[in-house]
């Protein structure tokens, strides 16, 4: 008897890890990846709580600590490059804004990607175009013009899945907080030291730099202001004058960093919302990942949201004996506590962290300083876990026979 067979449409943190678990449970994968080769853009990210359990079932906790970025902490900067407060890395697992484990993310998606590959079927360079569901198969068509069936088929295509618009055509599903954000590396210099270093600019502007582990430093132009809605029509050369245009007159190191923007092969750019479903399959299609519960990258829980998604829809995909529906069911069910928990945002968030006046500003750098040098942000910090931190998760997390 051959094989179930699962199509996953991309190659990215969650399509990877759920490949690697759907083998060991013994279906036959395959990932369609429309990029050529693995996406080397990307933010840093962390890997926390229940998400970490999983990393060490796949026995590659220490191939992702060997590649942590070691960042010390996050400093709040004034325009004369000033640090205003401090908050290093909470090794305990706490809130924090630098997590135990910060990683690049096309090194996170490489090494799962090598985990994967042995006994999954990797297909660059090509995407679907549609979906027709059968009595007991999903007939997928290919750009390339290819049509072939599967038993499943899975979107693992980030916050804009196509396969969620194919099969949710009607629904509305993004949540924007009014928040833009562009991603890019730009030359490390030496005074970018290991610490993360944030600093606001009047009209809702923030400038991010972290230095990671690959000889770069990863830079963050974000606003609030809905002057970049509809960036998704321009192209990236317009998106990078767009930003230019927002933040040349920023101050502090605005200008470097607009300079290693324009200089940048690694650019991206995307509106921070969450995508808010019900349910996150229909028939024999299925979402995981940010393509069916985003959470947003100011959660700092998208990546290891879409780790545990994968681990957890796999495992009832494995062990429900054939009873797709059943399995997809009970995928949602098991989901539900982690996602909305992780899209339960702190009051406020993003505005609060990111003033329109200088005003603003001036209070928002007045509290984090005080919260910083009065030793408050221990005590904090066991507060915001109540908000998208599942650290005590891990007693949630179901074990299945991989």
């Amino acid at each position: 008897m051959s094989k179930p067979s699962v199509l996953i449409s991309g190659a990215g943190i969650a399509g990877s890890v759920c490949a690697y678990f759907l083998s060991r449970a013994g279906l036959h994968t395959t990932i369609v990846e429309r990029a050529p080769e693995l996406r080397k853009a990307g933010q840093q990210i962390d890997i926390r709580g229940a998400a970490l359990q999983i990393v060490r079932r796949m026995g590659l906790e220490e191939a992702v600590r060997s590649k942590s970025t070691k960042e010390t902490g996050l400093a709040f900067m004034d325009t004369n490059g000033k640090r205003l407060a401090e908050f290093p890395v909470d090794e305990k697992g706490g809130m924090s804004f630098t997590c135990e484990i910060e990683i690049v993310r096309a090194e996170l998606a490489k090494i799962f990607y090598d985990a994967s590959k042995e006994d999954t079927e990797y297909v660059f360079g090509d995407h679907i175009t549609a979906l027709d569901e059968k009595s007991d198969k999903v007939e997928v068509t290919f750009a390339s013009g290819l049509k072939k069936e599967y038993d499943l088929v899975i979107g693992a295509d980030g916050m804009g899945s196509k396969i969620r618009r194919l099969v949710f055509p009607d629904e509305n599903v993004m949540r924007g907080f009014g928040q833009y954000t562009s991603f890019f590396t730009i030359p490390y210099e030496e005074e970018d030291g290991t610490w993360g270093q944030w600093y606001n600019a009047t009209g809702g502007r923030c400038i991010l730099l972290r230095p990671d582990n690959t000889g770069y430093t990863r830079a963050y132009l974000s606003v609030m202001s809905s002057k970049p809605a509809g960036y998704h029509k321009l192209s990236i050369p317009e998106q990078k004058r767009l930003f230019r245009e927002i933040f040349e007159d920023a101050g502090w190191q605005a200008e470097r960093v607009l300079d290693g923007m324009d200089a940048s092969d690694d650019f991206y750019m995307q509106e921070i919302a969450q995508v808010k479903m019900e349910q996150w399959s229909k028939g024999r299609v299925a979402l995981v990942g940010d393509a069916g519960y985003c959470p947003s990258p100011i959660s700092g829980m998208g990546t290891s949201l879409a780790i545990i998604g994968a681990y957890i829809l796999a495992g009832e995909l494995g062990s429900c004996k054939g009873d797709w529906e059943k399995g997809l069911k009970t995928y949602e069910q098991k989901m539900k506590p982690f996602v909305t928990k992780a899209q339960s945002l702190p009051p406020g968030a993003p505005a609060i962290l990111n003033p329109q006046t200088a005003w603003g500003i001036t209070i928002l750098n007045g509290i984090v300083g005080f919260v910083s040098w009065s030793g408050l942000a221990s005590g904090i910090s066991a507060v915001a876990n109540r908000f998208a931190r599942p650290e005590k998760d891990d007693k949630r997390l179901p074990l299945y026979a991989f």
